[in-house]
Parts: structure tokens; sequence; C-alpha cells
């Protein structure tokens, strides 16, 4: 039995997403210091986006602007996606928080993808 959704907050790819904001503020506090308002800082602001564009696009009136809200949260998932791979290259952070990251990341972006086919797909 599904459960009505109301709100963005009812989506449990949204739920996800501040979940991974919350490991992402966790892994980049470890980074150093030179790092804060750089590779720490992107990584912050692209999670976000991802969080908050799944919520102003539930909140547009249309599929396609849902649609639309989401194809840009799944960027910001590639974006952070790439982030999270030059912190394990140049070895910055603790390893085994920025793998967690990147398997909490890719467990949204393959629900990004899911409800961007089956929202495209409904048009």
């Amino acid at each position: 039995m599904n459960a009505e959704i109301r709100s963005h907050k009812d989506l449990t790819v949204w739920q996800k997403s501040i979940d991974l904001v919350e490991k992402i503020y966790t892994c980049t506090e470890q980074f150093p210091q030179r790092e804060m308002y750089g590779l720490a800082a992107q990584m912050r602001r692209a999670a976000v986006s991802i969080s908050s564009n799944i919520a102003e696009g539930r909140s547009r009136g249309t599929r396609k602007d849902f649609a639309h809200f989401l194809h840009m949260a799944f960027g910001s998932s590639s974006e952070l996606e790439t982030q999270l791979v030059i912190a394990k290259r140049l070895q910055i952070g603790k390893a085994n928080e920025v793998e967690s990251s990147e398997a909490l990341l890719l467990e949204v972006s393959k629900m990004l993808r899911a409800m961007i086919d089956k929202l495209e797909a409904r048009s």
C-alpha cells in the first residue's frame, strides 16, 4: 500500500538526498582547512542542490516542470560524483566516508533517473 504523497518531504528520494547532505557535510568536515572554500564548499552546494531541486520541482504544478527540476537534481548528482572522485584521487578526507557518500549518491541518482523516466514516459 502506497502512502499518499502530499509534499516533497514524503518522497523517499528527497529523504535520502537529505541524508546525503548530512553525509557530505560530515565527510567534508574532515577535509584540510585549505579546502573549506574550494572542493568542500562545492561538494556541499552540489549536495544541497539535489534536495532543493527535488523540493522545488515537486512544488511545481506540472509533470513537465517536475521532470525539469529532477533533471537539474540529476545534474547536481553528476557534479557531486565528480567531486567525490577528485576527493578520492587526492586522498582528501576519510576514505570510508567518501565511499559511503558515493554509495548513497548512487542510490539517489538511480532513484532520480527512474523518476525522470517515469514522468517523461507519461508526457
